[in-house]
């Protein structure tokens, strides 16, 4: 079972200090492991303070969750909140490992947090507190952030931490998931773009990191996955005043600009980093539109300096 790699560092995540702020609630770390009863192992009647994750990655047995009885089979998860009397029992002849998470949820208000955040974090932990006692398969794969988890921490894998916390997370939502009826999920929206707005930026944005080569309309209306009209559209709508040609050339001019005060390249290089075909062709376009020649322009900042 790929699980079984777990158990060679039982306690390595739990030696871990686990804290997570999430929305208005702070996630806290108790136990981050995979346990194996052996065949018949009997866990009395038991419970915690905190929230325990439990899931079966292998083996059978069984559960008894407050006076109900049910089987317990691999790929099967259940959820025992605080203060949840539960008991567990490998079947008599075949072992069953668990795999678990036990964590303390509190209240932890705090400022300047993101609202969806705020709104996803309450729901998902509002349906923990109210989910069925009863086993269900783990139909979003939760078990294989465990195993993510480990092997992150284990390899010491850049920014381990943040992804076992990440880890945390989705555990939490995949189990709250796993109980949600086909025809209903999270209630809470996710933001939508303006998609008028971001598509303009977007634009811009790919425009000065590309202003030394061909940009044009199309080239970045390809890049935004629409058409040029529909790209033309979006400039005018935001804009009226700019064109895309003329924004384009304010950015070149930026630049020719900056470096002309700040470096001491050749008006050629410039021209040509910046995306103008020659010092020529600059020198008409800056003449136009800041009335002086771009020498004229570097000698007044230099003399300023």
């Amino acid at each position: 079972m790929i699980y079984q790699i777990m158990s060679q560092k039982a306690d390595m995540l739990e030696r871990l200090d686990i804290s997570i702020p999430w929305g208005h609630y702070e996630i806290v770390v108790f136990r981050f492991h995979l346990t194996s009863f052996p065949p018949g192992r009997i866990v009395e009647f038991h419970n915690h303070s905190e929230f325990e994750f439990h899931f079966i990655p292998g083996g059978k047995g069984k559960v008894i969750l407050g006076e109900q009885e049910f089987a317990l089979t691999e790929g099967m998860l259940y959820l025992t909140g605080p203060g949840v009397m539960h008991y567990q029992e490998a079947d008599p002849e075949v072992a069953m490992d668990e795999l678990c998470l036990h964590v303390d949820i509190k209240e932890n208000p705090r400022a300047g947090v993101d609202p969806w955040e705020v709104a996803e974090a309450e729901e998902c932990i509002e349906k923990l507190r109210q989910l069925p006692l009863f086993p269900i398969p783990d139909r979003h794969h939760a078990m294989n952030c465990f195993l993510e988890a480990y092997e992150a921490c284990d390899g010491k894998l850049t920014g381990y931490y943040t992804t076992i916390k990440h880890q945390v997370i989705s555990i939490l939502l995949k189990t709250a998931r796993a109980y949600d009826s086909d025809s209903s999920g999270m209630a809470t929206e996710a933001p939508v773009r303006d998609m008028l707005n971001y598509r303009y930026h977007y634009a811009i944005q790919y425009m000065k990191a590309n202003v030394s080569g061909t940009v044009t309309l199309d080239t970045v209306a390809e890049k935004l996955n629409i058409s040029s009209r529909q790209l033309q559209r979006i400039f005018k709508k935001v804009n009226p005043e700019q064109t895309f040609s003329r924004i384009l050339e304010d950015i070149r001019l930026q630049g020719v600009c900056r470096k002309l005060s700040e470096s001491t390249l050749s008006i050629e290089q410039i021209a040509q980093s910046e995306g103008f075909t020659n010092a020529t062709y600059l020198h008409i376009v800056f003449r136009k539109r800041l009335g002086m020649t771009p020498a004229t322009y570097r000698n007044r900042k230099h003399t300023q300096k």
